[in-house]
């Protein structure tokens, strides 16, 4: 009797195929996008975060991106809960954390992150930190609150996203990300509703986008060539979700450019629903406008699986499943290289093996309560 082999399913298919970023093979097309988590006190990532972590990675996550984890910059944060990048005992749990999710078959890269203007003087982990930014503002029209960058702080910042980047090589990871979405620091240059500077920092997108880039050469200068470098970028800010970075192509392009000639090996752009297009006459997401003008792999992200956005998670709602169809037909049509899942993913940590093996009755609708655990 000869035994046949049943055909893969579309969503095996298309999702299984490996990716290149730089030096690195991706399994698969699935990657988890970055939660912030507060679970590692004093900034250091325990065993339940490594857990957290190497389930999705064993259960067919392909890449890990890990929740932002502060820089090794005093005003970086405002948590002594969320995970920083820099300290000894803080970077031995991280390299724990890089191993078990190679151990379970995955890929990692940390999210490196700075909150600029968003962080409120009084907080941990350093209480006497200033909020600093492009200009002190934390969103378009508000009153000056914290610290304009001299140029010394802006160095500062760029070194210490440099150092963490090294790290990160240092300790075993695979790549990093660096996050410039959101309205955090890297975000708040771009921006021009934050960004007023009148020097070499400030007035065009791509006068704008100076110190981002400074970041990504810094960050290339001290890791191996083969090492890839991540950049996640929004339109939307969390003080305005309305905002955007870019209102036509061309702007974005100007923006994206000088970032990508820095060395940025694959862009992350988040949307809030990734099946929206971005631009007037045209299909493409924000995601496929990124790998069109760019040429770079590009992961898209927002709301994978789930029929509402993310915001609401914060408010308490939950979410029913939402099919897929949508998506695989972008991936395959290559508007964009890989996608990230979010609450999806916090929700059932068995999310990428049920949607493998086409076990799509099996997936578990969003509950906000999944955000108080690390299951």
């Amino acid at each position: 009797m000869t035994l046949t082999t049943p055909p893969a399913s579309r969503a095996a298919r298309i999702l299984s195929r490996p990716l290149s970023i730089n030096g690195l093979t991706v399994p698969n097309r699935i990657a988890m996008a970055p939660m912030t988590r507060m679970f590692s006190p004093g900034g250091i990532p325990g065993e339940d975060v490594l857990s957290y972590y190497a389930r999705r990675a064993a259960a067919g996550v392909g890449l890990i991106v890990t929740e932002g984890t502060y820089v090794g910059h005093d005003s970086a944060g405002q948590s002594d809960r969320v995970p920083r990048f820099h300290g000894e005992e803080q970077l031995a749990g991280w390299a724990k954390v890089a191993d078990a999710v190679h151990a379970a078959g995955g890929t990692i890269v940390p999210q490196l992150w700075h909150i600029g203007m968003v962080r409120k003087q009084g907080q941990p982990p350093f209480a006497d930190a200033p909020a600093v930014g492009p200009s002190g503002l934390v969103t378009e029209g508000a009153e000056t609150t914290g610290k304009a960058m001299t140029q010394q702080d802006l160095d500062d910042v760029v070194a210490a996203f440099a150092q963490a980047a090294a790290d990160a090589e240092r300790i075993g990871f695979d790549g990093v990300e660096l996050h410039g979405a959101h309205g955090y620091l890297l975000d708040q240059f771009l921006w021009a509703g934050t960004n007023r500077r009148t020097d070499a920092y400030g007035g065009d997108p791509v006068a704008r986008t100076k110190f981002a880039a400074e970041i990504v050469a810094a960050v290339r200068e001290r890791v191996s060539p083969d090492f890839p470098v991540l950049f996640r970028y929004s339109q939307w800010k969390q003080q305005d979700y309305a905002a955007r970075l870019a209102e036509t192509p061309e702007e974005l392009e100007a923006i994206l450019a000088p970032l990508a000639a820095a060395g940025v090996d694959a862009f992350h752009a988040s949307t809030r629903r990734y099946w929206l297009p971005e631009f007037d006459g045209a299909d493409l997401n924000l995601a496929g406008w990124t790998k069109k003008l760019t040429g770079k792999p590009v992961i898209s992200v927002g709301s994978v699986g789930l029929d509402s956005e993310f915001l609401g998670a914060f408010q308490g709602e939950g979410s029913a499943v939402k099919g897929i169809d949508n998506l695989l037909d972008r991936l395959e049509a290559e508007e964009f290289d890989m996608v990230a899942v979010g609450r999806a993913l916090l929700q059932d940590p068995e999310w990428a093996a049920k949607v493998l093996t086409d076990r799509f009755d099996e997936l578990k609708p969003y509950d906000a309560a999944a955000l108080q655990t690390l299951s």
